[in-house]
């Protein structure tokens, strides 16, 4: 607790950003790609089947599409986007779906200001004390960070699409943010209402046991808890009596409680982790790792270096921990950029650190490097739209009608109002970032987070119908229920949760799996080409003829066959 702290941060450095701004920038970055847009293949249509089937009447302990369990043993998610769909029936099942993973994202951006907060609070974390005064005060200090660290976690370019999907690793992602906070409490019981800690930490470990991974809260929360048990402790006139042990103690029953009641399944990787991760492809996971969390990773790389004389301490060891038992996690899994969506949390956190010790030819270096990486992504994304309306210039337009054959652009009014603003208030927060302004130890993250907010905004209001048009089922969907007959069910042989949701949501099309013992008034079949050699297995093919092989317009390796009854 005596060792000396980097941080030198006078009360200048650290007035607030304003909280209407604050808001209305969280506002700016959570709602486009929840708003407007339709369900995108595959993780996110298939979850919305699965919700929507749940909402129909299914199973809610065993959540599928047509039959077809979902593979990540997840429970929660679905039973959130099913309950919003059944109690708000007068809206889209789509839209009413997305609502809770909204506040889901909302949640994640308010644990991760919090969790900087209380962290920034504790003594160890604090700024070196003036001989004469005029070093920030440590709810200033600790408020000042908390903007930063939410700053540098919108800033992180993985987190913008995943992060706007109605799939558990969105609830994953707020229960591991809850976590962190809870751990960030339970360090500093000195703190108001020490129980909130207990009860966020509580809550995000259920929720990530309910969003199937049981095994990763098991790993977090025992690293956590060892950490707390090990860390220096605050004097008694910091932290009065034994409340903090008392706190920890529970804290460590209600784990062990979870962790039994889970099972422990699914622990920190596959059963055959040590081959998996021969395996790796080095190359592409860092190249992963370098853009998914950038800006995040070489600013948590600072504070290592910087504050690595406190290593021990809550404010570096709790994210720390999350960071490594994450990037850990996603060497190991299936869908690397998923996994590694839960580190960025941790490395917001430990970004915020980062700040106090920053020197100015490095802030520099970021806002320059930030200024023009996403002013050149905002001038693509809007040359492109001015070529899909007008043409000109002609190459885009080309590229455009050769990677969407088929796609119209329709011009909105309202969605390039938005757009305009949007950069309109790029422009604006440039020119005060260039001008001459007292510091603010948040400034260095100003313009990372409102330039990642600018290009996903523009891509969620500018590109939207191309990107619905893309990246969903919808176009594929609409044109197979045009070619089967009206009112009658339709065979599905080997389709995925995916394909099965999208053919029901955007095709309205009553669908039968074969083998179901179902089916037999049905006047369609579809089939996928890899169970196309194998169907005769399950169906009599003489009472069916090949109608058409409908492909997706823009993906000429995905497609669906479609045969029509002629006899039987």
């Amino acid at each position: 607790m005596n060792r000396p702290t980097p941080a030198i941060v006078s009360q200048s450095a650290v007035r607030r950003l304003p909280r209407l701004a604050l808001i209305l920038f969280c506002v700016a970055y959570v709602l486009p790609g929840f708003l407007g847009r339709a369900p995108w293949k595959n993780a996110d249509v298939g979850a919305f089947g699965a919700m929507a089937e749940l909402a129909r009447g299914g199973d809610w302990w065993h959540p599928g599409v047509l039959g077809l369990p979902v593979e990540d043993a997840a429970l929660l998610p679905y039973w959130l986007g099913a309950l919003f769909i059944r109690a708000l029936p007068f809206l889209p099942p789509d839209f009413a779906a997305r609502l809770p993973f909204a506040g889901l994202l909302a949640l994640t951006l308010a644990c991760t200001w919090y969790a900087v907060y209380h962290l920034a609070r504790q003594p160890a974390a604090q700024p070196v004390a003036f001989a004469f005064g005029g070093e920030a005060h440590p709810a200033d200090y600790a408020r000042a960070l908390a903007d930063a660290g939410l700053l540098a976690l919108v800033a992180c370019l993985g987190l913008a699409q995943l992060s706007h999907e109605t799939t558990p690793d969105v609830l994953r992602l707020t229960a591991t943010a809850a976590m962190l906070l809870g751990a960030a409490r339970l360090s500093y019981p000195g703190l108001p209402h020490p129980w909130r800690g207990l009860a966020w930490w509580t809550a995000g470990w259920l929720a990530l046991a309910l969003s199937g991974s049981a095994g990763l809260g098991l790993v977090l929360g025992t690293g956590w808890l060892g950490l707390l048990w090990l860390a220096p402790q605050p004097t008694p006139t910091e932290a009065p009596g034994d409340s903090g042990r008392a706190l920890l103690g529970i804290a460590t029953a209600v784990g062990a409680l979870i962790a039994l009641g889970s099972g422990w399944t699914g622990a920190l990787g596959p059963a055959d982790a040590p081959q998996a991760l021969a395996r790796l492809p080095l190359d592409s996971w860092g190249r992963l790792l370098l853009w998914f969390t950038w800006p995040a990773w070489p600013l948590a790389l600072w504070t290592l270096w910087r504050w690595r004389r406190q290593w021990r301490q809550a404010h570096v060891a709790l994210p720390l921990w999350a960071a490594l038992v994450v990037v850990a996690h996603s060497a190991l899994a299936a869908e690397r950029d998923r996994a590694l969506l839960l580190a960025l949390p941790a490395l917001a956190v430990l970004a915020a650190f980062a700040l106090p010790t920053l020197r100015r030819s490095v802030s520099s270096l970021i806002d320059w490097f930030t200024l023009l990486f996403f002013s050149f992504c905002a001038l693509v994304i809007w040359v492109i739209w001015v070529a899909m309306m007008t043409g000109v210039p002609a190459k885009p337009a080309a590229n455009v009608a050769r990677l969407a054959p088929g796609f119209v652009p329709e011009f909105s009014f309202v969605l390039f109002a938005i757009g305009a603003a949007a950069t309109l208030a790029w422009l604006w927060l440039v020119s005060w970032r260039v001008g001459r302004h007292r510091e603010a130890i948040w400034k260095s993250l100003v313009l990372p987070a409102a330039g990642s907010t600018l290009c996903w905004l523009l891509l969620m209001t500018l590109w939207l119908p191309l990107l619905d048009f893309g990246r969903s089922y919808g176009p594929i969907s609409r044109r197979i229920a045009e070619l089967v007959p009206a009112n009658s069910c339709v065979l599905a042989d080997g389709l995925s949760q995916a394909q099965i949701a999208a053919l029901r949501h955007h095709g309205g099309l009553q669908l039968v799996r074969t083998g179901d013992g179902g089916g037999a008034d049905c006047r369609s079949l579809i089939a996928t080409p890899q169970s196309q050699a194998s169907l005769h297995q399950r169906v009599n093919l003489t009472q069916w003829a090949f109608k058409a092989n409908v492909w997706r317009l823009n993906d000429s390796k995905e497609s669906l066959v479609l045969y029509l009854r002629v006899s039987g």
